[in-house]
């Protein structure tokens, strides 16, 4: 992960995961699309500039990347994410959607204790189920790990220790059904909850 494009003092620039060929050349990339407020960016930077800037010890905002990317990499279309963009499914589920094969996430966990980087792994592992994939998650200190399509670990590295780790991946191009509709069905089921609500209210005799 790396590669940041150049830049002048007046421009913003993109957090990148970039995958290298054999002869070291960038093959693609992918450009991380949720900032971290305060951390990547300034929110209301424009109308509150000075203020935001104060409470954030962050020099200059970093441009987010397109919310439709695709990563293609030498191994075949990669579903991306970088650091925390593991809690956005809709990411995922549209990088699947548009033939992405395997995940690949990359972190900088350092600031984290081992209970942040547990719930951060937890995350890969809800995005490998939703989208049938397996997932690889590579972090500077914990915890890098191989996750199945079913969500088992099948490998996951120590806590703020340096390992490297070889495994078989494999691509998939299977579209689950979350992959495929989204998330259409939290809304019906939150209208069927509240009619039942309603229905049982009524069988109760309230309101006269």
């Amino acid at each position: 992960m790396g590669g940041h494009s150049g830049r002048s003092a007046s421009q913003n620039y993109p957090k990148r995961y970039s995958p290298l060929t054999g002869s070291g050349e960038i093959f693609s990339r992918y450009d991380k699309a949720k900032l971290v407020p305060l951390g990547e960016y300034v929110p209301f930077e424009s109308v509150l500039g000075k203020l935001m800037s104060r409470l954030s010890p962050i020099e200059a905002s970093m441009r987010p990347g397109d919310l439709n990317q695709v990563f293609d990499t030498p191994f075949g279309r990669a579903i991306a994410g970088i650091c925390y963009e593991s809690a956005f499914p809709q990411l995922f589920r549209h990088q699947a959607a548009s033939g992405g094969q395997f995940i690949l996430t990359a972190s900088n966990n350092d600031p984290y204790n081992a209970t942040m980087m547990a719930q951060h792994h937890a995350q890969d592992v809800m995005r490998a189920i939703e989208s049938d994939r397996w997932a690889v998650r590579a972090t500077n200190t914990g915890f890098s790990g191989i996750i199945d399509p079913q969500g088992k670990t099948q490998w996951i590295s120590g806590f703020r220790t340096y390992e490297t780790h070889a495994h078989v991946i494999y691509r998939r191009q299977t579209q689950t059904p979350y992959v495929r509709w989204g998330d259409w069905l939290t809304p019906v089921l939150g209208i069927a909850a509240i009619g039942g609500w309603v229905m049982g209210v009524r069988g109760n005799g309230w309101g006269g």
